[in-house]
């Protein structure tokens, strides 16, 4: 009996001893909690979790909320108050504080000049105007050189007269001011303005907003009415008649050189062999001949257009090349969409400024529509990291199946070695004609090769040089 209620008292010290362990474990715990943690507490005073470190928490907290607030009244003071404006809230004070200390009445008469125009300048800020102002854009595609207008509509909704203001419009990197006359009851004041269509690309419009300003430019308020709308303003393009294309002999699916046993062009009849379609058997030859005949076909197929534009700056000399490029590819495939035919634009990728290798890949344009494929190349432009004329071609033939006849667009700086070098990039049987945009040269057509060579002036020497190389 007295073993067992010896070993019964060393568990219950075991035990207690044990509890007091995990406890003070737990203790040890719960007082380190924040090792490890990595926030804006631990980054201000680590692992302290006295009062102290409380009340500083505290005061940061308050700051920053206090910051949040001043940050924001200063954006709106800073919105509003010119460099002018704030060059006088400077003058006025320091006017007063030397004027009365040394007894200059000329400049303590300047500081209340200067207090009296404060506070006609805030005088101008108070209130609002009521203005419904709409903004339109009648046309949002445009082509270079054409005319483009916005039109904005402020109307007075009010039963009283509304002040006339400065509208403005900004539009791209331009900007259209208008006067609008002061207002009555219920009416309208309409008003055009030109936007300028000399480069190609997509033009912000708007958004519409009013400004007041006081007459000597201390403070200006801005208000906005509307959104912003998009001109696309498209290459300038010409119209190629279908038969210009003349290099494509298989656009409806006409017969090729090539064999198929299935098919719907016949060709001839041959010998049956293991493995043919029975129902392509010829019984009145076979009758005739004693022997198994079977029809013997021309393959078919629908031809796949592609359009490679190079954006490599050193494929072209002057931003005059590169702009008739663009055109050339643009009215080469718009052409091909109205006559419903297969086709594909793409235009060089860039390599990224610190990448490490070149960036093998072009980018597909749009080809669903005439404008949207326009809209893309409305925006395309020429860079020293776009791949080359060579490797467009490369990219091009390995991504698009089926091609029949490529078109390869470039400027002058193309060496013919080059273009060469990008005819052989395609499978055999295709078609290469390589488009060289260059005012300076007459407008001519070389063969190299299997490599047809377009060189034009002008954009509308296109026309003919492509019926000039389908003719030949």
């Amino acid at each position: 009996m007295s073993n067992r209620g010896d070993s019964i008292r060393g568990a219950v010290r075991s035990n207690r001893s044990a509890t007091s362990t995990s406890s003070a474990h737990f203790d040890s715990a719960t007082a380190t909690s924040t090792a490890g943690l990595t926030n804006a507490r631990t980054r201000i005073v680590g692992e302290r979790t006295g009062v102290l470190a409380d009340v500083i928490i505290t005061v940061v907290r308050a700051s920053r909320v206090l910051g949040g607030v001043l940050a924001r009244w200063l954006r709106r003071v800073s919105a509003v108050v010119t460099p002018l404006g704030w060059t006088m809230l400077v003058i006025v004070p320091l006017a007063f504080v030397f004027g009365y200390r040394f007894g200059w009445v000329e400049l303590v008469a300047v500081a209340y000049a200067g207090c009296v125009l404060v506070i006609v300048a805030a005088i101008y800020l108070v209130g609002r105007n009521a203005f419904t102002i709409d903004l339109s854009v009648p046309h949002s595609r445009v082509v270079v050189g054409e005319r483009a207008v916005g039109v904005v509509k402020v109307t007075n909704p009010t039963r009283r007269r509304l002040l006339g203001v400065k509208v403005e419009v900004p539009f791209g990197k331009g900007l259209a001011e208008l006067a609008m006359p002061s207002l009555a009851r219920g009416a309208t004041f309409e008003h055009e303005f030109l936007v300028p269509t000399t480069r190609r690309g997509v033009l912000s419009i708007g958004p519409v907003r009013t400004v007041r300003a006081d007459p000597v430019g201390l403070v200006r308020r801005e208000l906005v009415w509307t959104g912003t709308s998009e001109l696309f303003v498209h290459p300038r393009t010409i119209g190629i008649p279908s038969t210009s294309t003349g290099f494509i002999r298989d656009l409806e699916g006409n017969p090729t050189r090539d064999l198929s046993n299935s098919d719907v062009s016949f060709h001839a009849l041959r010998e049956y062999v293991p493995g043919d379609e029975r129902r392509y058997i010829h019984w009145k030859s076979t009758a005739k001949t004693g022997t198994y005949m079977v029809r013997q076909f021309e393959e078919t197929r629908r031809s796949h257009l592609v359009i490679a534009l190079s954006l490599a700056t050193a494929n072209y000399a002057t931003e005059e090349e590169f702009e008739m490029a663009v055109s050339v590819a643009g009215s080469l495939g718009a052409r091909a969409i109205r006559d419903a035919r297969n086709v594909s634009v793409v235009v060089s990728e860039k390599t990224p400024e610190f990448a490490k290798r070149k960036v093998l890949a072009v980018r597909h344009l749009n080809t669903l529509t005439r404008s949207r494929l326009l809209d893309d190349l409305a925006v395309v432009e020429h860079a020293d990291a776009a791949l080359g004329i060579v490797d467009v071609a490369r990219v091009t033939a390995d991504e698009v199946i089926g091609i029949s006849v490529a078109f390869l667009v470039c400027g002058s700086l193309a060496t013919p070695a080059e273009l060469r070098a990008a005819s052989t990039k395609f499978p055999a049987g295709v078609e290469v004609v390589a488009v060289v945009c260059d005012p300076d040269v007459i407008p001519g057509l070389r063969r190299v090769a299997g490599l047809s060579v377009l060189t034009i002036g002008y954009l509308e020497d296109l026309q003919k040089s492509l019926a000039r190389a389908a003719a030949a």
